[in-house]
């Protein structure tokens, strides 16, 4: 079975940002929020959705009439806005808030999946029933009660993204718009997009766990275009986190808006790479990007479990160097990607994916894991209540080598560094990719000499994984605002790698004759 190629993961640099500040920000009048001691109310069901736990088990009870070998009620809130400075201009600005509740069954393969913005007992057992439809096996006895689980800490915060005001928020937009024209005077036109929000999670079990989740969110983008002459260049950077209005320091912006300008102006400079075979060493950070993509995809157990990932079958079998680990690692705190729990109400953690070059696990939901007969990794992610979870990454990276980067460079004659990216294609099962390299360097004799500009990579991940010969010890997420796209769904993710060199790949630059 052939996976259709597809657009991958999206910073969505035009679309959604967040953004937020103290009100220490230089000249920006901030204003200080209400402070709210706990986000996590002593009762959710009734604080938050408005029900108590008799409705959710008789819900339960219906869910599972049917037979089932497991089920789950997915409640989600979610409150987001957005806005947008064009030339100092405020050009679009919204605010949105939904709510309502996924119902799922699962009786070996088969799954039955209804959800329903209505959360009064006669529409939701409506959706049981609906849902329910498809099981057939032996009646199930739903618990009577659920036991709540520790609320996480991972991304706790007291000031709630529903009590900051755009009034507090414009000053920072104009604040990068200001600083940005202040910084090259070739700077024709500057936009930021903000977005900020914020979910309320809850997911109530079968086995009787009920699991609460607070989850906030924050993405700022600048996007700078510049004119010398008659060439224009245009180009972005963001940053992105699970964090408060309080985050934002004047110098966190003022790098964020540093970077968009430099990597801006940079491509007046840079010129196309000779096209062909070559070395590429991958840059710290963003370079995740192939890894999440054209490998980590493959490594998520419901492609493995179908046989259409080039690994099924693979643990414990070398896929790469002695000195390669890959982790994907949910917990880790306020990362775009990090998560308490699963949508499934499983704790998330770390799940090392290969150790010392050997694979050693896959990313499993609950129904790949009973399928394994393993624990799930606490990886079954949905976009939202309107959609039923899958095995999906969160925090995907590549650890510490035992090289420098300085070491690297040294060891190529002739090759580029990929350092940031803007859109691609994969085709998951065989990970063969395409990436477009925004910005980069052109690398001979062991130096560094010029930037590089308009450049395609092609090539295939695990074959790539394997031509890896050297990983830096500069390991680091990338602060990008990354979204993973999968079989419909979108989720926030997170991605990092240390420098690595890629012994050979394909780069599609310019024909020297």
């Amino acid at each position: 079975m052939i996976i259709k190629r597809r657009d991958f993961l999206g910073h969505a640099a035009a679309g959604s940002a967040l953004l937020t500040l103290p009100g220490f920000l230089t000249g920006c009048s901030v204003q200080q929020a209400t402070v709210v001691a706990n986000p996590t109310p002593q009762n959710p069901f009734m604080e938050w959705f408005g029900i108590d736990q008799a409705t959710v088990a008789q819900v339960m009870s219906e869910l599972s009439a049917n037979g089932a070998d497991a089920a789950d009620l997915y409640f989600q809130h979610s409150r987001t806005n957005s806005l947008t400075l064009e030339d100092g201009i405020v050009s679009r600005a919204n605010s949105s808030i939904e709510q309502g509740v996924g119902l799922r069954v699962v009786i070996g393969e088969q799954t039955g999946y209804a959800f329903t913005e209505d959360l009064t007992l006669a529409s939701m057992l409506s959706a049981a029933r609906t849902a329910a439809a498809i099981a057939k096996g032996s009646r199930q006895v739903a618990p009577q009660s659920f036991n709540p689980l520790a609320t996480g800490n991972l991304y706790l915060t007291q000031v709630p993204w529903a009590d900051v005001g755009i009034d507090q928020k414009l000053p920072l937009l104009k604040f990068c718009d200001e600083k940005a024209r202040s910084l090259d005077t070739s700077i024709e036109k500057v936009a930021v997009h903000w977005a900020d929000g914020e979910e309320r999670i809850m997911v109530a079990t079968l086995d009787g766990k009920l699991v609460t989740d607070h989850r906030p969110m924050t993405r700022a983008t600048v996007i700078i275009t510049a004119k010398k002459g008659e060439e224009t260049q245009s180009n972005y950077a963001n940053i992105a986190a699970r964090e408060e209005f309080g985050w934002y320091t004047e110098q966190r912006l003022s790098d964020l808006v540093k970077q968009a300008v430099d990597r801006t102006t940079i491509l007046f400079e840079a010129k196309r790479p000779p096209a062909g075979e070559m070395p590429v060493i991958l840059a710290s950070g963003a370079s995740g990007i192939l890894l999440h993509e054209a490998i980590g995809h493959g490594m998520e157990a419901d492609f493995n479990r179908k046989g259409t990932s080039i690994y099924s079958d693979m643990i414990g079998k070398k896929v790469a160097e002695p000195f390669i680990t890959i982790v994907d690692e949910a917990s880790i705190p306020r990362e775009r990607g990090a998560l308490n729990y699963d949508d499934e109400g499983n704790k998330a953690g770390r799940t090392v994916l290969v150790e010392n070059g050997t694979l050693r696990s896959y990313l499993h939901d609950g129904i790949s894991a009973r399928q394994y007969g393993l624990k799930p990794t606490g990886s079954g992610r949905r976009e939202s209540y309107k959609y039923s979870p899958m095995p999906r990454m969160s925090c995907t990276f590549m650890e510490d080598g035992p090289h420098t980067k300085d070491e690297i460079i040294a060891a190529v004659d002739h090759g580029i560094i990929a350092e940031t990216y803007t859109n691609g294609q994969v085709q998951i099962g065989a990970g063969d990719y395409t990436f477009y390299v925004k910005n980069g360097w052109l690398v001979e004799g062991g130096k560094v000499t010029a930037p590089i500009k308009d450049v395609n990579i092609i090539g295939n991940g695990p074959e790539s994984l394997k031509r890896i010969t050297m990983v830096a010890n500069d390991a680091r997420l990338d602060t990008g605002g990354w979204t993973c796209g999968k079989n419909g769904q979108s989720v926030p993710v997170s991605q990092g790698i240390p420098t690595v060199l890629v012994s050979k790949m394909t780069v599609g630059g310019e024909n020297v004759s």
